[in-house]
């Protein structure tokens, strides 16, 4: 879930469920922000705590606020969960504590709220047929209205968190008598959002995904054809890590399961597809490495800054890149415009998600946390730069003054995106609407706030095209407002600030 929701007292007494509160913005990062990874193994004889840790390692960027691991052995279930990295939450010692043939394993992301350990995932609950853990990707619309339908009198509600809700509606549908599989469907239909969800009970796991398939979620096979074991991940990139092989992507609407020594899983429709993948995890949030369309995402970046090239050339000394999201693009950009291509940012990779805060004073110093320019690589050079995407603007601002600084004549940006004029209720922490630039100014606008000599973004159509697919496969609310999933108006006020009346709730 990328927001965290609050729990408020009516004037009757009664509770509800509060829209997520964000960050004040000078607290936010100024890009968009993934929401979840989910991770599972089921292996007999094998460490699957130690190959989850793994797992989550490779989907660390997919969530950096907590990590959590459940294994099942002989009907029990070991969970371990905390605040922190994957690095951070778990060491040998812990994971030698955690024997058993099934684990269930998430990285989780958010920016909103206090950062609690009860938020952490997997989720863990019990039921008539035992115990289930339970991890999320994505983000419910209808949170609120399905926390009124499952609040009984009796369900403790333990986090603020949509991921727990649905948690609740399999625990109550077995506990009615329906078996894992019905009520795992019951479930999901009860939820409208996005929702890539691994499950893992005492004799199965289960992997679904959401009828629009907005969030990844892929299974491979780990030893050979008669092995019977599996593994579920956010992306391909947590198969290749343990030397998994990849079998196949789990379709939007379809819930897979996999049982120990069956050496091909059962898999069916549990709803009717109606495929819209967010396109942004093409673009930025997956790893370049992971594998979406039979290639990789670094093949499809690269050809997104060929298009670039091709849509807005400029007469330049130098192309760079933004790392680490920036550079396949810039490499494609070179590639098709014949400029020359040099590294002439370079990132600190030992900064990951850090919750100290530069002063007022550092910041006004020009601190450089992440980035750091290379003056005798840009000193008197014309540069196209190029990055993935334009937020609020800040980020690039400072970035432009930093390449004049080290000695740039001229700094020409590129953007591997088209403008993000509209916040996700998907999965992504974003900015309320009046707080995207894209959304407020022109492109000339933005090109003079930043303080570059021009400024132009992918087009629409050329983001689609490097895909070769039809865009009628993709999320692109973010660019055009086009929400393909139903919401309520008073979720979707809660972010489209900018929206003339009646405009929002005609939309999806």
């Amino acid at each position: 879930m990328s927001g965290r929701w609050g729990v408020v007292q009516n004037h009757d007494g009664s509770l509800k469920l509060r829209r997520p509160v964000h960050q004040p913005i000078a607290e936010r990062p100024d890009r968009m922000e993934e929401a979840c990874g989910v991770y599972a193994v089921l292996a007999d004889g094998q460490p699957v705590a130690n190959l989850t840790y793994f797992g989550l390692y490779s989907l660390q960027h997919r969530g950096q606020e907590s990590a959590g691991i459940a294994v099942f052995n002989h009907g029990k279930v070991r969970l371990h969960k905390d605040m922190g990295l994957v690095s951070q939450v778990f060491d040998q010692d812990v994971l030698a504590r955690m024997p058993g043939n099934l684990a269930i394993g998430h990285n989780r992301y958010s920016t909103t709220g206090s950062s609690k350990a009860c938020n952490a995932q997997p989720v863990v609950l019990m039921t008539r047929l035992g115990p289930f853990a339970f991890a999320h990707n994505g983000n419910l619309v209808n949170a609120a209205e399905l926390r009124d339908k499952l609040d009984d009198g009796q369900t403790e509600f333990t986090s603020t968190t949509d991921s727990e809700l649905i948690a609740f509606a399999i625990q109550q549908a077995v506990n009615r008598g329906l078996d894992w599989k019905p009520a795992i469907i019951e479930a999901a239909a009860m939820c409208r959002g996005a929702f890539s969800l691994v499950i893992g009970t005492v004799d199965a796991l289960y992997a679904l995904r959401d009828s629009y398939g907005v969030r990844p979620l892929v299974f491979g096979r780990l030893g050979d054809a008669e092995s019977g074991h599996w593994v579920v991940s956010s992306e391909s990139c947590g198969l290749d890590i343990i030397g998994a092989a990849f079998e196949a992507d789990v379709e939007p609407g379809e819930l897979i399961t996999f049982r120990l020594g069956d050496t091909e899983p059962q898999r069916e429709q549990w709803a009717e597809p109606s495929t819209r993948m967010c396109v942004f995890e093409m673009i930025y949030f997956a790893r370049p490495d992971s594998r979406f369309f039979g290639e990789s995402l670094y093949s499809y970046r690269q050809r997104i800054g060929q298009i670039l090239a091709r849509e807005s050339g400029v007469e330049a000394d130098l192309v760079i890149g933004v790392p680490d999201s920036g550079i396949p693009a810039a490499i494609g950009f070179s590639q098709a415009s014949g400029i020359t291509f040099a590294d002439g940012l370079i990132k600190n990779r030992y900064v990951g998600r850090t919750f100290i805060q530069p002063t007022q004073a550092m910041r006004e110093a020009g601190i450089r946390v992440k980035l750091n320019p290379l003056p005798d690589v840009l000193a008197g050079k014309r540069v196209v730069v190029i990055d993935d995407s334009i937020v609020r603007g800040t980020t690039s601002r400072k970035l432009v003054q930093a390449l004049r600084d080290a000695g740039a004549t001229e700094v020409h940006m590129r953007i591997s995106s088209p403008p993000v004029t509209h916040p996700c209720f998907y999965g992504i922490d974003t900015d309320t609407q009046d707080q995207l630039i894209a959304a407020r100014l022109t492109v000339k606008q933005i090109e003079d706030h930043l303080k570059v000599d021009t400024l132009a973004y992918l087009s629409k159509e050329g983001m689609v095209e490097a895909a070769h697919a039809s865009s009628e496969h993709f999320c692109t609310a973010c660019f055009d407002g086009s929400y393909p999933i139903p919401m309520d108006d008073s979720v979707r006020s809660s972010k489209l600030m900018l929206e003339p009346s009646g405009v929002a709730a005609s939309k999806g």
